[in-house]
């Protein structure tokens, strides 16, 4: 019964056979009027033919290889046929159309996935067969209260409406009330994984220093900046809970200042914050940029990460313990059994999507219920966001700074490989520096995709023979990696060729071109990540997106890429085009499979928050003997997830 139809053929509007038009879906209601024919033609496949008729006209019928339409047809039966009207010279024909008995009328038929050896009449057959076993009244999982109050039917008629609707509206209100409650439970299980509170905070901030920290910068913040910098204070100084927030900003909208303003009220109020970047060499950039910005306000900033020598990361970690650094900036050295905090205010993390619950668990446990920031350049539709970041309040930094110039993107093929290999030079040689991203490293991994490593020697020896290169992969050595990016933020490298590991990690403002191979391989939010690499500097950049695959649904997306420069509209693409699997990648979302709902519908996810705050609000826990149907079917679905977390 929870196999639910993955499209509707809807059989109401009949028409005449001397109304069809070649290339067009139609239902007709005809008799068969000559015997069902099997011809076995060449390669063995068998082909079904007849002919039907109504009174405006007769129409040929053509089956491939179903030896039993001539067993389920009758001649002389009167019949609804569906299916797709092709003209050619010997006339108009429908191919390989469904039917039934004109008996049971019209309707709307389910058409359900099927797989080998399952026919579809199979599948529903079987359907219906489940749907007459369902008792006279059946247990519904959502209180009656819940059902009347937003205009939900009850689940028996869900059922049967969404297999077998009689109408468009009946089949509405049974899709209604099934993604409402699919996303509810998700809804509800997501708050009970991630919405135990942690607590009265022991961190008692009571100045905001947010202005004084703005007059040291050498730009404006934007309002978008500002507003996200005011939620966090507000948040530290008005609950009595830590503050929990997402600050969700475009690539390049200037989350470090906001995350910086905070670590700097913080301090002055004479707490510590630890900023915890996911690489070395950028955690090395903000040490940098925050020391000279900091020098002279008193506050004491220190640098923490796995490749410093043991003894300086000793001296390091004796004077956190000490409380003599105000402002440590690290890496995963932050969250190690020997880093230990005198009095850890705030933990902000730096790319949410790079660090697990777990991690951010140990970085929260070196204080006393501390403040947390996470800060993610990955937009997710605000929609979504709601239940994956359960626990989490969100600012959006929906502003680039005026001094970010939008990087133009075009697609090519890869015949204008020597063009674009020519503008790239043109770019060097004016001062630039430049990105080739390979989807793959492995040699010969894929037809056609070439390896970064081959990419790279080939560029060498030939077009690029006299510029200076390097090649950076995932199969690189952590400090090997480290140094050549680190070369090329330097500007010791003119052209890095790399795959997807510089998605995040170094900010190089010299850099104005990037180039990305095969971009049909890349969901659309990664591919703007990887275009976040340029655009940082003052130089207008650019993005050449190369590919030969040129389908409706990958021109399609990689359109999106060339047309807009606003992450929220391509993650709203990005989800609606391929669904949150590919969107955050099946390990890093962590959401359950769903049956019937679609994360891009926002009306209903919007609907399914709205009547969780209720059902919360209403019934205060889950464990309400009115609930007991509803929190079943919310550990059920986390089970099936292979998430059996729910106590």
């Amino acid at each position: 019964m929870n196999y639910y139809p993955r499209a509707y053929q809807d059989w109401t509007s009949v028409v005449k056979i001397e109304n069809l038009q070649d290339g067009g879906t139609f239902c007709i209601k005809a008799t068969v009027g000559s015997p069902v024919s099997d011809t076995r033609v060449s390669g063995g496949m068998i082909l079904t033919k007849t002919k039907v008729y109504d009174d405006t006209g007769a129409l040929k019928l053509v089956w491939f290889n179903n030896r039993y339409i001539s067993q389920m047809l009758v001649y002389g039966g009167e019949y609804f046929f569906f299916g797709k009207i092709s003209v050619d010279n010997y006339g108009a024909q429908m191919v390989a159309p469904a039917f039934s008995s004109a008996g049971k009328g019209a309707g709307i038929h389910p058409v359900y996935r099927t797989t080998a050896g399952l026919p579809a009449k199979t599948v529903s057959a079987a359907v219906e067969q489940s749907l007459k076993l369902l008792p006279e009244t059946v247990n519904d999982p959502l209180p009656e209260l819940i059902r009347k109050k937003y205009g939900l039917c009850g689940l028996k008629q869900a059922l049967m409406d969404v297999h077998f609707p009689k109408t468009r509206e009946a089949l509405e209100l049974a899709r209604k009330r099934l993604v409402t409650e699919e996303l509810l439970v998700l809804n509800l299980g997501m708050r009970s994984i991630k919405g135990q509170s942690r607590g009265v905070s022991g961190v008692k901030i009571k100045t905001d220093f947010s202005g004084e920290f703005a007059s040291l910068l050498p730009f404006e913040m934007t309002g978008a900046q500002k507003r996200a910098v005011a939620d966090c204070v507000s948040d530290m100084i008005r609950k009595t809970s830590p503050m929990n927030r997402l600050v969700q900003g475009d690539v390049g909208s200037g989350k470090t200042a906001v995350a910086a303003s905070v670590c700097y009220t913080v301090a002055k109020n004479g707490f510590q914050a630890a900023f915890m970047a996911p690489t070395e060499i950028l955690a090395r950039q903000h040490f940098e940029n925050l020391s000279k910005l900091l020098e002279k306000t008193g506050v004491r900033v220190a640098l923490l990460t796995g490749s410093l020598k043991e003894s300086e990361k000793k001296r390091v970690r004796t004077a956190l313990a000490d409380g003599e650094i105000d402002l440590v900036i690290g890496t995963h050295a932050l969250i190690t059994d020997k880093t230990e905090f005198k009095n850890l205010g705030l933990a902000v993390t730096d790319e949410q999507h790079r660090f697990g619950v777990a991690q951010r668990a140990r970085l929260l446990g070196k204080g006393e219920n501390p403040h947390l920031m996470v800060m993610s350049a990955t937009p997710i539709p605000r929609t979504l966001g709601l239940i994956i970041f359960g626990d989490l309040d969100i600012s959006v930094i929906d502003e680039l700074p005026p001094s970010r110039k939008a990087v133009k993107t075009v697609l090519r093929g890869s015949a204008d490989r020597p063009k674009i290999y020519q503008f790239i030079k043109k770019e060097i040689a004016a001062g630039r520096q430049a990105y080739i991203v390979c989807p793959l490293i492995e040699e010969g991994a894929i037809d056609g995709v070439a390896s970064a490593e081959e990419y790279a020697e080939s560029l060498m020896l030939n077009e690029f023979s006299d510029t200076p290169v390097a090649v950076v992969h995932g199969k690189t050595k952590a400090d090997e990696k480290e140094r050549i990016m680190a070369d090329f933020a330097a500007n010791r490298y003119s052209l890095l060729v790399a795959t997807t590991v510089i998605e995040v990690g170094v900010d190089v403002p010299n850099a104005s071109v990037m180039v990305i191979e095969n971009a049909e391989r890349f969901g659309l939010s990664q591919l703007h990540q990887l275009r976040g690499r340029v655009g940082r500097g003052e130089f207008q950049s650019y993005c050449v997106l190369i590919s030969d695959r040129r389908n409706d649904e990958t021109t399609e997306r990689l359109r999106v890429m060339c047309s807009t420069n606003d992450g929220f509209k391509i993650a709203d693409e990005d989800l609606r085009l391929r669904g949150p699997g590919d969107f955050f990648g099946e390990r890093q979302h962590g959401l359950p499979q769903m049956a019937i709902a679609d994360f891009a519908d926002s009306k209903s996810l919007e609907l399914s928050q709205k009547i969780a705050d209720d059902i919360i609000f209403t019934y205060k826990d889950l464990r309400n003997d009115e609930l007991h149907l509803l929190k079943a079917e919310v550990d059920r679905l986390f089970q099936r997830g292979g998430q059996n977390t729910m106590n």
